[in-house]
């Protein structure tokens, strides 16, 4: 007499890991990574002390260890909606994850020396940090413009309301990318020119924009995502996505706007 077995029955969230690809998987084990060590920083602070703000405290391995961690996941997926060869996508990627955690690296060991690290060209192994950090802003831009000019060549796949998404998720992350540029550039002259501490203060205004629009990739499509779920129809769901595409360049545009009105 046969006996049968049954298997227990997967979860959705063991089944969607089992899913992902060697490639995926390790990218999203980086990215949690890097949020365990913004968080981990985060309790430093706590018990350190010390400003939050200014070109050297603990904010900085907090905020980018999260920030770089949760685009790297966040990249990890959208991108599995854009039409492009797989093989190339593993290769991005694999960069993406690297530089990010070479960025994060850089960033938590000069909080740890207690020196900035973006700009300090104070010593030889100071201005190494600051230039590879720099580069690897260089290399983050050419990567997400890669994917940005993917996302609008073919249109990406997904339920509905997913296409809008993610085209717009990439085209407010351009903004975010040339703030990012603009704040390295000039910080960059002011330093070559002997203005140090002007420098440092001179990324101020452009960081409400750099940080509202860093994260929109992440939040549109997983609306989109969230909204499949959902009985409402796909005119529907395509009319919350415009709108919500919609409130978030509003909030991008409020951010830009900010210093010019705080004035």
């Amino acid at each position: 007499m046969a006996v049968s077995v049954s298997r227990p029955r997967r979860s959705p969230l063991t089944a969607s890991v089992q899913a992902l690809r060697p490639a995926e998987r390790l990218c999203h084990a980086t990215g949690l990574l890097l949020v365990l060590s913004g968080l981990v920083h985060l309790v430093v602070f706590a018990v350190d002390g010390g400003p939050w703000d200014g070109p050297v405290s603990w904010r900085k391995p907090v905020t980018f260890g999260l920030s770089f961690g949760a685009t790297l996941i966040a990249l990890t997926w959208v991108t599995s909606y854009l039409r492009i060869a797989e093989r190339t996508r593993t290769v991005l990627l694999g960069v993406f994850a690297a530089d990010c955690i070479v960025e994060v690296g850089g960033i938590t060991l000069q909080a740890w020396r207690r020196v900035p690290s973006h700009l300090n060209m104070q010593t030889p192994f100071d201005t190494a940090v600051s230039m590879t950090l720099a580069v690897g802003g260089g290399v983050l831009v050419v990567l997400l413009t890669v994917f940005a000019v993917a996302s609008f060549r073919r249109v990406p796949a997904g339920p509905a309301g997913m296409a809008l998404a993610v085209r717009s998720g990439f085209a407010i992350l351009l903004v975010a990318l040339a703030s990012g540029a603009a704040m390295i550039a000039r910080g960059v002259l002011l330093t070559r020119t002997g203005h140090q501490q002007a420098a440092y203060h001179s990324t101020a205004p452009l960081k409400p924009l750099h940080g509202v629009s860093l994260h929109a990739v992440l939040v549109l499509p997983a609306l989109a995502r969230l909204l499949s779920r959902t009985a409402w129809s796909e005119r529907a769901r395509r009319r919350a996505v415009a709108a919500a595409v919609g409130a978030y360049a509003a909030a991008v545009a409020a951010a830009g706007l900010w210093p010019l009105v705080g004035r």
